[in-house]
């Protein structure tokens, strides 16, 4: 079988930033800056690289980037805090907390203090509530990634297609399997305690790997033809590879996601698109 296509995450994403230069301008044309608080704990060094990325991706397009970084020490109050003041300023259309925290704080206490409207990431029970219904306000900005990648025409129809998802996170996993679900695709969620790993993962014309182990996807566990979406972004001797074996499974399957240059690209620009949609619908 010919080596799989690339599906550019940077194309995708420069086509997503445009549509939000657009609606940027026209809020500004009505003098509404949208601006997005991001809080974050030190000591984390990927959220902050992160934040630095969305800081840098937002700043051409008009959006504003507040990054309200607190001690490492911070308590569940501290975090409540800054979030409340985030909420209560009027000039803060959106709100982030990056994740994953810390193990001594209370991530769903945290969440909860996040006014829904400015919910940029899905992280508030009730927007999490509207997609387990079916609907959507804001939803976490991976998943919205990976679905924004899996809607480009080269991939086909969602509707009856059978879908795998390795990883069930609150973050990428759970989400990804309940919009694919209101997609009406068929989806299995697999994680470590799934029996039989390989071979349900090979039932998958639609393979999503969001696990968190470098190059755990191998190529016994995809279907021929397949697309297979890589989520992961793990660090190893000095580069970033992902959850697939990238040259292994390229032989196999007919779209692949490269890492960098896949999801992480498309999760910036469409967390900036709700960014601006947060700032329209506040007005």
């Amino acid at each position: 079988m010919s080596q799989a296509q690339v599906l550019d995450g940077r194309a995708i994403a420069k086509a997503v930033r445009e549509e939000v230069k657009g609606r940027v301008d026209r809020l500004r044309e009505r003098n509404v800056i949208p601006r997005c608080a991001i809080v974050l704990l030190e000591g984390d060094e990927p959220g902050r690289l992160y934040a630095e990325q969305i800081a840098k991706s937002a700043a051409p397009l008009g959006v504003q980037i507040d990054i309200r970084q607190l001690p490492s020490e911070a308590s569940t109050n501290d975090v409540v805090v800054a979030v409340a003041e985030a909420v209560d300023d009027k000039q803060i259309q959106a709100i982030m907390v990056q994740r994953p925290l810390p193990a001594h704080l209370d991530a769903e206490r945290i969440a909860e203090e996040i006014d829904p409207r400015k919910d940029v990431d899905g992280a508030h029970p009730y927007n999490q509530g509207l997609l387990v219904a079916g609907e959507t306000f804001f939803v976490p900005a991976t998943a919205a990634a990976v679905m924004e990648l899996l809607r480009q025409p080269q991939v086909g129809p969602l509707d009856g297609a059978r879908a795998v998802v390795l990883g069930r996170s609150a973050v990428v996993g759970r989400p990804v399997a309940l919009l694919l679900t209101a997609a009406n695709a068929t989806v299995t969620i697999c994680h470590s305690h799934t029996k039989g790993l390989p071979a349900i993962a090979r039932e998958g014309e639609i393979l999503v790997a969001a696990v968190g182990h470098p190059r755990f996807v191998t190529a016994e566990m995809v279907k021929p033809g397949a697309t297979v979406i890589d989520v992961g972004t793990n660090f190893i001797d000095g580069h970033f590879v992902g959850d697939v074996d990238h040259d292994a499974v390229a032989a196999i399957a007919r779209l692949l996601t490269p890492v960098p240059g896949g999801v992480g690209p498309v999760t910036t620009a469409v967390l900036l698109r709700s960014v601006v949609e947060a700032a329209e619908r506040s007005r």
